[in-house]
């Protein structure tokens, strides 16, 4: 069986690299210069640096799994994570669960109840009875609108914007609470996270050397024009490689790991009851600005931002888990921002987005001066997080789509968890599984 796989990340290196291992053909094509999708890295001062941050927690066993096949368990290591939430030009620590009575903006009462709530969902398995209820609804009900405005109400509208904040199922947050309180282990004290020390850009090159290695191809800078469909089944891709002119390539099943609209150019006119699931679910984009400074801007590694006044919902401070010393001595801030594409500072270049951000970071450090600043990239991620709205379950678009030998995964087919890459090797080989059942 030939398989041409479009995407070469998260889920299109693991999903060749199995289809390699049982044996059968699998041709990868990534439309970017590099590998690795929403987990890629580039250059900083001679270290590799994923364009948006990330990070694993402990309870993320399928990349954890993958990293041991492909002989680089040695290079995770589990770091003691520090959290806190920005609020009225004030960080709050919430490193532990203990820190929660600590915070200040809201009375004593409403932080017992936040606590009890966290508790409360920690302990919930049945994430069905959440998602035909938005979260907005849910927090108001029963952490009430002081707690709302104050606390979560202001995450949400970072998150999803204001188009989009009020329409996300509950089941998101439960899987945010469920997956946090795994990382904390047993003593449910402070929350552990993992790092590949090299990079995800060392796991994406290990897994394309591997898939190289048994004789499967990755292309880069290669994009896939169309899926080229006849009488309902797949006969191939229709790929160009840089600048020459397009070529098909035939294949007997094709593995599309696009956004959802970007597989509905490719592809000729679905369903209608398919494309409404692909409808279904809509997308935010992310855009960072990365910082690298002379000295450290804060001591917290991830702050959420609980001020709607600020123009970035998230500071992530890379250098307060990995340190400075793996940079040459240089400190790493994500400047973190989820935004619809009309929306202005979607537009904006990098240095109008720095004039709207820098007069807030002396509500991080009253002592930040942008001398410190030393260079700065920024970065668009399209289709970057879905928005899942409620009772998402009853219309998530199958895998196998209505193409005989076409299937399609992408992160809006991961629930009711977050995409992320965990998930995303998850799927990648349980479609390889499938694919595999499907074709024998």
């Amino acid at each position: 069986m030939r398989v041409g796989i479009i995407g070469a990340g998260a889920t299109g290196l693991p999903a060749a690299y199995d289809l390699l291992k049982a044996g059968h053909q699998a041709v990868v094509y990534e439309r970017a210069p590099f590998i690795g999708g929403h987990a890629s890295t580039f250059d900083v001062g001679g270290e590799r640096l994923e364009r948006g941050y990330h990070h694993w927690f402990t309870s993320d066993t399928d990349i954890l799994d993958l990293l041991e096949e492909i002989g680089l368990g040695h290079t995770i290591r589990w770091i003691d994570s520090t959290a806190g939430t920005l609020y009225d030009g004030q960080i709050y620590d919430f490193v532990t669960p203990f820190d929660l009575l600590k915070f200040k903006p809201l009375s004593l009462p409403d932080r017992v109840r936040l606590g009890l709530m966290t508790l409360y969902l920690q302990r919930q398995k049945d994430w069905r009875k959440y998602e035909g209820v938005t979260t907005v609804e849910w927090l108001r009900k029963y952490g009430g609108q002081r707690m709302y405005d104050t606390f979560w109400g202001p995450m949400l509208r970072g998150k999803f914007g204001e188009d989009y904040f009020d329409q996300v199922t509950m089941a998101w947050l439960w899987g945010k609470v469920n997956t946090r309180v795994k990382s904390r282990g047993k003593s449910m004290v402070r929350e552990m996270l993992g790092y590949p020390m090299g990079s995800f850009g060392l796991v994406f090159d290990t897994l394309a050397d591997k898939i190289r290695d048994m004789g499967g191809e990755v292309h880069i800078s290669a994009s896939v024009n169309r899926i080229v469909v006849e009488d309902g089944s797949v006969r191939g891709l229709e790929v160009q490689f840089g600048q020459n002119d397009p070529v098909e390539e035939p294949f007997d099943v094709v593995l599309a790991t696009t956004p959802s609209p970007v597989f509905t150019r490719l592809v000729p006119k679905l369903p209608e009851d398919y494309q409404a699931r692909l409808d279904s679910a809509r997308y935010m984009s992310a855009v960072l600005i990365v910082m690298v400074l002379d000295r450290k801007l804060s001591d917290v590694y991830w702050l959420n931002v609980a001020d709607r006044s600020i123009p970035f919902v998230g500071v992530i401070e890379h250098t307060n888990l990995i340190g400075p010393e793996h940079y040459g001595g240089k400190h790493i801030v994500y400047l973190s921002n989820y935004l619809t594409t009309d929306n202005p500072l979607y537009r904006m270049d990098q240095d109008e987005l720095m004039q709207e951000y820098l007069p807030h970071l002396r509500k991080i450090n009253p002592d930040f001066s942008p001398d410190w600043i030393e260079k700065i990239y920024h970065h668009r991620v399209d289709g970057a997080q879905p928005i899942i709205g409620v009772n998402y379950s009853d219309h998530i678009p199958g895998h196998r789509t209505p193409f005989d030998g076409v299937y399609l995964a992408n992160t809006t087919q991961i629930y009711p968890e977050d995409r992320g890459t965990n998930y995303s090797v998850r799927m990648g080989r349980q479609l390889a599984r499938m694919i595999i059942q499907d074709r024998s």
